[in-house]
């Protein structure tokens, strides 16, 4: 009886152990250390002080600005946008697309250290959240159903982005 009892406590620890892995694969390498020094850290009172009230919900409490509402979802300029929080440049105008949902949405990011990807199991669903590579600021959610050539969506808050317009 003790060996049972034993066995599936080991096994609840290594289950445990598995979920903290984040959903990434065990093969990806780890970032490099020159990456992780080009992180910005800050406090969420200093977030607070440089970010506007709509902008500090939505980057740093993982909020979502209502569809249609957004100043860059109907945004056909051609340019580069910019992580709202910190600068990073996140997609270009090329990647853009009429996804119909409200959002800004693009087909790829500029790099794939401009952003980071985590499982987000909020609100009952299981998505992949979109971070800023650079602070962390929640952007949006990428999806599967979105055109060639990468098939993927990701839709963004137009508050986490500010536009800058290419130069003529």
């Amino acid at each position: 009886m003790k060996w049972i009892i034993f066995s599936a406590f080991i096994c609840l620890v290594i289950a445990g152990c598995a979920q903290l892995k984040s959903g990434k694969n065990s093969s990806e390498k780890p970032k490099s250390i020159e990456n992780m020094k080009n992180k910005i850290v800050k406090s969420e009172e200093e977030w607070k002080n440089e970010l506007s009230p709509e902008e500090y919900r939505v980057l740093r409490e993982k909020g979502t600005e209502r569809a249609f509402t957004g100043a860059y979802w109907n945004n056909h300029e051609d340019g580069v946008y910019l992580c709202a929080a910190c600068g990073q440049e996140l997609f270009d105008s090329e990647t853009k697309f009429e996804s119909g949902t409200g959002w800004p949405s693009f087909f790829a990011p500029l790099s794939k250290e401009a952003v980071e990807e985590e499982t987000d199991i909020s609100f009952g669903m299981v998505r992949t959240e979109v971070m800023c590579g650079k602070c962390g600021g929640h952007l949006g959610h990428v999806f599967n159903d979105g055109p060639k050539p990468t098939k993927m969506r990701y839709c963004i808050n137009s508050v986490s982005l500010k536009f800058q317009k290419e130069k003529e």
